[in-house]
């Protein structure tokens, strides 16, 4: 007879009470927000990613008894989206985009290098705690490719060696900018910011298009090119 053994996971150990208290002062005011509670799990799961680096099992309780929910809808969500992380995150999340044009353009090459540079491979922490690397499919920033991303804030026309420059100067605590926007700010504070709280770093709305974006729409301009009147009956 062939021995069956059922494996269940223990229950998460919730928040501690301190920690509760403040995150269901953040979860109201998120709910707050919508018409329906549940239209707010998104950016709760960013809350409780603020608080662990990561959306637990702990977290995803704490949504579904926020929302009125169960734990297995709000696990479905957490592990649709990838910018939802199931393990502890760095202080720097990594984004090489490795799709097709940026791969072309040397993205392959700086992922490659990253690797070997950190130790690490796709989806892993350095033993310090401070980046996790990834590749991603896109960073929707293909006329500054090759593009990496770090706390999804852009560094645009990258090379392996500005790349690794960059992974230094993380590791050494120094503070770095992006070619757009602002300062950056840690994995966690990422989360907290992405979650709907306020974004007060100075410059976190520079930037504007790339040429190559733009060159499109020059050409129209120059060529006096109108987008076509609907046909009666269409919106």
């Amino acid at each position: 007879m062939t021995e069956i053994l059922l494996k269940l996971s223990t229950r998460p150990q919730p928040f501690a009470p301190y920690v509760r208290e403040r995150l269901e002062v953040d979860a109201k005011e998120i709910i707050a927000r919508y018409p329906e509670p549940r239209s707010a799990l998104l950016p709760l799961l960013h809350l409780v990613q603020a608080e662990e680096g990561c959306v637990t099992g702990t977290g995803v309780e704490f949504c579904a008894e926020q929302l009125g929910l169960t734990g297995a809808e709000v696990t479905a969500v957490a592990t649709f989206y990838s910018m939802y992380r199931q393990t502890p995150t760095g202080d720097y999340h990594v984004g090489v985009c490795t799709n097709t044009l940026c791969a072309v353009m040397g993205g392959d090459a700086i992922f490659a290098e990253l690797q070997r540079r950190l130790g690490v491979g796709h989806g892993e922490t350095t033993p310090d705690g401070s980046i996790t690397l990834e590749h991603i499919e896109c960073n929707a920033a293909c006329d500054f490719a090759p593009v990496v991303m770090v706390n999804w804030e852009f560094f645009d026309n990258q090379t392996p060696e500005s790349a690794a420059a960059l992974m230094d100067a993380l590791r050494a605590g120094q503070q770095v900018t992006p070619s757009r926007g602002a300062p950056l700010c840690t994995f966690k504070q990422t989360a907290r910011i992405l979650a709907g709280f306020p974004d007060e770093r100075p410059g976190v709305l520079d930037g504007a298009a790339g040429e190559a974006t733009l060159a499109g729409l020059r050409v129209a301009q120059e060529q006096n090119m109108q987008a076509p009147e609907p046909k009666p009956g269409e919106e």
